[in-house]
């Protein structure tokens, strides 16, 4: 096995279609990992959060020259880490397939121990979630090249398995919040104004719904911060490459003819990913969020998705919803 190592732009932006493929068949196949979602975090650098780094992607090809196996890294200061890192890409891990591991990362440890790789003082990995089928022979491979090695739980992500109908989602739910998903409907479909929803389908309308998205995720005051001029223009790369690859959802509630609430999701490999959500506070007594993930819960069963991934963070609503834990882990490994 020969390690290769891209350290070039548009090297990078030349393994799009290969990459791509590859990952569909990788053990951990999520759309933090697709080649354009790296590129655009790639471009801004995370939507500002890092100023600066340096491009390490490692790649072992198969006897044709195609992608066999890739460990997405780039390198800040002294620390090797995967492209994405790590605020705002849920999940992070190499790409290859669960066969190809066993071989594949011993090969990667024996290229970051000999010399080639530049220097490094920590491999520093982010987001990994706690089944990864790498993490194991990480952990090897890393105690017998003598590194330190520290695992740490970053944050739960709870997912939710679709059932086959509607009905049956609801009868899943503890009593009380099932009452509430009932409630909440039942008062959208009273309101006084006309509520309605719907899925951006023309690219035509795109950057103004992107638009409309971000000012309401703006309503909130964490998100108002977190929303700088880099993180706007790191989201709309984000979605505008994530719509035309056809893997993203762009969904609002709408009363009347106002946009009150937005869900910026990922519909990708037979899941819903809910990225980032905004509301008007003006229709706060609608529970704007609630009626449309309800409504995108069912659209998602009828549609024939398999799961709902609410991502990392343990707000309430996800369990009320009836998210279940995963965990999301941090792996530093240091000379």
């Amino acid at each position: 096995m020969s390690i290769e190592i891209i350290q070039s732009t548009p090297e990078f932006l030349a393994l799009k279609e290969d990459w791509n493929n590859l990952l569909s068949s990788s053990a951990s196949h999520v759309p933090f990992l697709r080649h354009e979602y790296l590129a655009s975090w790639w471009k801004t650098m995370g939507g500002g959060e890092w100023d600066q780094g340096t491009l390490a992607i490692l790649v072992d090809r198969d006897p044709d020259g195609s992608l066999g196996a890739i460990a997405p890294l780039f390198i800040n200061g002294d620390r090797v880490m995967f492209l994405g890192s790590f605020e705002i890409s849920d999940y992070l891990d190499l790409i290859a397939p669960v066969e190809r591991m066993s071989t594949f990362i011993p090969a990667l440890f024996s290229y970051l121990h000999d010399g080639k790789f530049p220097t490094w003082q920590i491999l520093d990995l982010y987001n990994l979630r706690e089944n990864s089928p790498s993490l194991p022979i990480i952990k090897e491979e890393a105690l017998q090249a003598g590194y330190k090695f520290k695992l740490e739980v970053i944050q739960p992500a709870p997912f939710l398995q679709l059932p086959g109908s509607w009905q049956d989602y609801l009868e899943s739910l503890k009593d009380r919040y099932r009452r509430e998903i009932k409630k909440k409907l039942a008062n959208a479909d009273d309101y006084f104004l006309p509520v309605s929803w719907y899925i951006v389908e023309e690219v035509n309308s795109l950057d103004d719904e992107l638009d409309a998205f971000l000012e309401l995720m703006a309503n909130h005051p964490q998100k108002e911060v977190f929303l700088s001029s880099k993180m706007i223009e790191q989201m709309k790369l984000v979605a505008q490459e994530g719509f035309q690859e056809g893997w993203l959802q762009l969904a609002f509630l709408q009363v009347g003819n106002i946009k009150a609430a937005g869900f910026l999701n990922f519909d990708f490999n037979d899941q819903i990913w809910v990225y980032n959500s905004g509301i008007d506070p003006l229709f706060e007594n609608l529970s704007p969020g609630w009626v449309l993930l309800s409504k995108i819960i069912k659209w998602a069963i009828e549609n024939g998705r398999e799961g709902l991934d609410f991502m990392r963070g343990g707000e309430v609503y996800k369990y009320q919803f009836g998210g279940v834990d995963q965990k999301v882990l941090h792996l530093e490994i240091s000379k």
